[in-house]
């Protein structure tokens, strides 16, 4: 074990659990794999995560945050502020075809419709990630200047439809406070790195992400006889090609990257008749508020101004999902060094934005929060052409298991050892 006063006082130890651990944090994540749970219905995931924080003696264990959200709260044996660490542990609607020994044959019900269940976006890697950290940090508890808060979250994916859930409700029913949260981190497994690979970026990362529905109505008539009527599907295609016009002709591109994407395009029944109304149902995702508000009021303007062109009339419903993922900038760079200690430093490098989204967002408009990738394709496969998060192809590298527990744990203990004094 390395001297008191040495810089890094914990690595030696933090070396060791994360050889011991290993074993143990893959077993869990394959047991996860093989029980995925949904968002909002993660109850067999929590039950086993509260169990193992008890088992380890936190001083402090919440259930049933958020639906089936879990808090740890570990006090270490010194003095000091507190930083947290999250993991998500819900499953996605999408059937497996990966051929594991613990592939997933779980089917369920989200939205009304019967569908296969998989973790298809690394969270159970999250979460038994996070809970090999908990085992590593209790066991040197004695010497941490400070307090750990361990949050394993609900449905990041989105909750069911009629449902609340995720990071926001978290917050709302109190994982940030007593004790109060200084500082937060995070960490997400992608399949676009190889192992080893640790990906960054200051300031924004990932993008906000939002829902758009169009409704376009008309008049319904024969398809033989279209003057007899107003055809809101000539309507809405026309309202599409407008909304393409928002990115390349409204938007400052050499500010910020934007996306406005229509995804559903729904109406008629009939080849000969012309319905009554059409539906488009889109996403748009930003990395600016600002530029997040006026593509919202674009998207507004252009559907009803075009529909009411054409004779027809829209209603424009947009929902706000999750807020731009935004790394603070001082935390960002003071995290660099742990990375680079643990992983080594010419495996750390920045990253592009990524226009998927994140609801960690929420936790850093409360304080101070860094997030980060982690690769999880296998060093003897092509990461360029790995199948990517929420396939039903997506493969996770358990190699990059350990890397996870020792950068997460590091970064809480080396943030409570550099603000002992606060």
């Amino acid at each position: 074990m390395n001297a008191p006063d040495t810089p890094f006082p914990f690595d030696a130890a933090l070396g060791a659990a994360a050889d011991r651990l290993e074993p143990k944090v893959i077993a869990w994540r394959r047991d996860l794999h093989r029980n995925p749970e949904l968002g909002n219905r993660e109850v067999r995931t929590a039950g086993i995560v509260a169990a193992h924080l008890r088992a380890l003696g936190f001083d402090e264990v919440r259930e049933k945050i958020a639906h089936t959200g879990v808090v740890g709260v570990l006090k270490g044996g010194l003095p000091g502020p507190v930083v947290a660490l999250r993991a998500d542990m819900d499953a996605l609607p999408v059937a497996e075809e990966v051929d594991v020994p613990f592939k997933s044959e779980v089917r369920a019900e989200w939205n009304g419709q019967a569908c296969g269940v998989m973790h298809a976006c690394g969270h159970d890697a999250h979460t038994a990630i996070l809970m090999g950290v908990a085992e590593a940090l209790a066991e040197m508890r004695a010497r941490i200047p400070g307090t750990v808060k361990f949050i394993f979250q609900p449905a990041e994916e989105t909750p069911p439809i009629g449902e609340d859930g995720g990071a926001k409700m978290m917050i709302e029913q109190g994982c940030m406070k007593n004790p109060d949260v200084d500082a937060i981190f995070g960490l997400h497994v992608t399949s676009v790195f190889p192992t080893g690979m640790i990906g960054y970026r200051s300031g924004p990362l990932m993008a906000s992400a939002d829902d758009f529905r169009v409704f376009v109505r008309g008049v319904q008539t024969h398809a033989a006889m279209p003057w007899r009527g107003v055809d809101p599907i000539v309507v809405t295609s026309q309202i599409v090609l407008g909304l393409q016009t928002i990115v390349s002709r409204r938007m400052n591109i050499t500010h910020e990257p934007s996306v406005v994407t229509v995804g559903v395009f729904h109406g008629g029944v009939r080849h000969n008749i012309i319905p009554d109304e059409v539906k488009l149902e889109g996403t748009i995702r930003t990395f600016d508020e600002e530029q997040r508000a006026e593509i919202h009021e674009h998207v507004k303007r252009i559907s009803e101004m075009i529909a009411a062109a054409g004779g027809a009339s829209a209603k424009v419903h947009i929902h706000r999902w999750y807020d731009v993922t935004v790394n603070h900038p001082g935390l960002t760079e003071w995290s660099l060094p742990t990375l680079g200690r643990m992983a080594g430093e010419s495996q750390v490098k920045i990253v592009d934005k990524v226009c998927g989204a994140e609801d960690f967002s929420f936790y850093q408009k409360q304080v101070p929060g860094f997030f980060y990738f982690m690769g999880c394709t296998p060093l003897d496969r092509d990461a360029s052409t790995a199948a990517p998060n929420h396939s039903p192809r997506f493969y996770v590298d358990e190699d990059c298991l350990k890397l996870g527990l020792k950068t997460l744990a590091a970064l809480a203990l080396d943030w409570l050892q550099a603000n002992a004094g606060r």
